[in-house]
């Protein structure tokens, strides 16, 4: 198991540009970018067409082209990721959803809990547009119920990168669920 500082130490390396420091970083964080890969996958009907390694080398990818991304420590770099996983899942729903024929709008009824991204990517990307006015009216319930649906991280795990407490993790997933299901009904 990596020391939480040698990550830190690693993306401050990162930060100020030091050659290799992504080479060093990446073989740290793999085995936890794999479990919350794993996590949102496990949720995914058993023909999606990511495995958990191709999630992991697309999010890393992409976090290495960021070339402006100035990681604080270690739960800040899990964050983005998963906010990469998050990118990721909804554009391959967005793929989905455009190669069905029809596109007719039905009324959305989620199960934010069960959905799959092959089954379910109109749902997905509505849960998206939530999330988004979500942000507007509380920026941490969104990243709640971000690093809790897409990211896969438990309620402890959540709270280390937001650095708040397991109470209020838990009361933001709860009112943010409710908000979520109050929207859709609505609709």
């Amino acid at each position: 198991m990596p020391n939480r500082m040698e990550i830190t130490q690693l993306l401050a390396n990162v930060r100020k540009g030091e050659e290799g420091a992504y080479n060093d970083l990446y073989p740290l964080v793999y085995k936890k970018l794999r479990h919350l890969a794993q996590n949102q996958l496990n949720r995914e009907y058993s023909n999606h067409t990511f495995c958990k390694t191709e999630l992991v080398h697309e999010v890393y990818e992409k976090m290495v082209d960021e070339k402006n991304l100035d990681y604080r420590d270690r739960a800040h770099f899990y964050a983005i990721a998963t906010r990469s996983m998050r990118q990721i899942l909804i554009d391959y729903a967005r793929k989905k959803k455009a190669s069905k024929r029809g596109g007719a709008n039905s009324k959305i009824d989620i199960d934010i809990q069960n959905l799959q991204a092959d089954e379910h990517a109109e749902q997905i990307l509505a849960l998206d547009d939530l999330l988004i006015k979500l942000k507007e009216l509380d920026e941490r319930m969104c990243q709640v119920v971000e690093y809790r649906f897409f990211g896969g991280l438990s309620i402890e795990d959540t709270s280390d990168i937001l650095n708040i407490s397991v109470a209020t993790v838990s009361r933001d997933w709860v009112k943010a669920r409710a908000w979520l299901y109050q929207q859709l009904n609505e609709e």
